[in-house]
């Protein structure tokens, strides 16, 4: 391990060897990239045709809920209006019907941890050329260092919310040497043409002295933000947009036929939990409910749905406000909707299918006994992918997968203490 860690304050499980995926799998996942990328620019036209009044206003609304004015005059700046996120990163399930991915992340931990288990798997792994890491031993350095051109400097901004990993993008940057370099959220030395890597989530602006004058200097073209001063991107509601009637003819029209029907066999059936009052007649679709509050009374078995924080929130990274509904008693479910539906125009929640992960087999090295332990157990997936490029021409490469893979009885899918964390292979 590096000298300071990769994660401050957390351990995991180490595999013997990377984690094995079918070729079948390995191949949806090198072409599901540019997929994504074509997502996120439908999104960015989706917003801004919205606040334009060339699409309907609510969407604009839903996505603005909860934001400050000053964040939302950044967000529909004529000089950041083509920006994109340049890492994309999805949390993709193994179910018994194939991937599904359940979020996507445009501020996401784990790139220098992924970076340094491709590297370090791939040179054990030198004699079994037949199975290398997904992204290749460099593919997490290459993929971080291209997003910033030219730049002669590129800095790393971590908040204190975001300590936790600072260790594994010090790490990150020490592999690519002095043009890279690490702050807290006080650093504001930024000299013309340089990068900004921001490694802090929007709600957290508060607690970024620096903030301001990242903005200031990025809205003069003194510096490159990557990701763009964007809430829209941080929002998991994307998905239930993507579901939403109205927008369907929209979403052909921006993805094509194709990848729209994938996206949406990938992503499962979402909606936003929006308490506004509907027509005695109407019903919210799939569940056939005609009020939010009749979700308290479903049954155990009915209750096959998660309900988190949308974006902009403390709550809304890490599982923190994430709620099982088949895993919960009837009263903690209740009193989950009932935030949701007081708190939504400040923190909007959303409703997603609950799709259960399949059981996997791996294995985890025990040092104290000294010997591989088999285990059975539950799989997400995190592939990350780099932007280069600008506009129509920019394309999103595959620089690793990281494999996390939780006991059998977890319910949800996350980093954990007992978790088996290892690089992809095919």
């Amino acid at each position: 391990m590096p000298p300071h860690g990769l994660f401050a304050g957390m351990q995991w499980r180490i595999a013997p060897a990377p984690f094995r995926l079918g070729q079948s799998t390995a191949r949806e996942i090198e072409a599901l990239g540019r997929i994504l990328l074509q997502f996120y620019r439908a999104v960015n036209l989706l917003y801004r045709k919205s606040v334009a009044g060339k699409l309907p206003a609510w969407v604009a609304h839903w996505l603005d809920l909860g934001k400050p004015p000053q964040l939302i005059a950044w967000q529909r700046a004529a000089v950041f209006k083509q920006d994109l996120p340049r890492v994309i990163r999805p949390d993709l399930l193994i179910t018994a019907e194939g991937l599904r991915c359940t979020e996507l992340d445009s501020v996401p931990g784990g790139m220098g941890l992924t970076g340094w288990l491709n590297q370090t798997y791939a040179a054990l792994d030198a004699g079994s050329p037949a199975a290398p890491v997904l992204g290749g031993a460099e593919g997490m350095l290459r993929g971080f260092a291209s997003l910033f051109g030219d730049a002669p400097h590129v800095h790393v901004i971590v908040s204190d919310e975001a300590a936790t990993y600072r260790p594994e993008m010090q790490w990150l940057a020490e592999q690519l040497g002095p043009r890279f370099a690490v702050h807290d959220a006080s650093f504001s030395t930024f000299r013309t043409g340089d990068a900004v890597y921001r490694f802090f989530e929007l709600f957290d602006l508060p607690n970024v002295p620096a903030a301001q004058q990242i903005m200031m200097q990025a809205q003069q073209g003194d510096i490159r933000v990557t990701p763009p001063f964007k809430p829209i991107f941080e929002e998991k509601m994307l998905f239930a947009l993507l579901w939403n009637r109205h927008l369907q003819g929209f979403w052909r029209l921006e993805l094509g036929d194709g990848f729209f029907a994938r996206l949406r066999k990938l992503m499962p059936y979402t909606w936003l939990v929006d308490p506004s009052p509907m027509p005695p007649h109407a019903a919210i679709p799939e569940l056939n409910l005609t009020d939010w509050q009749q979700l308290k009374s479903l049954s155990q078995k009915e209750r096959e749905l998660i309900l988190k924080v949308s974006g902009f929130s403390e709550r809304a990274w890490g599982a923190r406000g994430v709620f099982l509904g088949s895993d919960l008693s009837h009263e903690a479910w209740a009193r989950a909707v009932d935030a949701a539906l007081t708190e939504f125009s400040r923190s909007p929640r959303v409703l997603q299918r609950f799709h259960k992960p399949a059981l996997v087999e791996t294995s985890w090295y025990d040092f104290t006994r000294n010997a591989a332990v088999p285990v059975r157990g539950r799989a997400r997936l995190c592939p990350y992918y780099f932007v280069t490029g600008e506009g129509d021409s920019a394309q999103a490469r595959l620089g690793g997968v990281l494999a996390t893979v939780v006991p059998a009885d977890k319910k949800i899918v996350h980093g954990m203490s007992d978790a088996v964390l290892a690089p992809c292979s095919a």
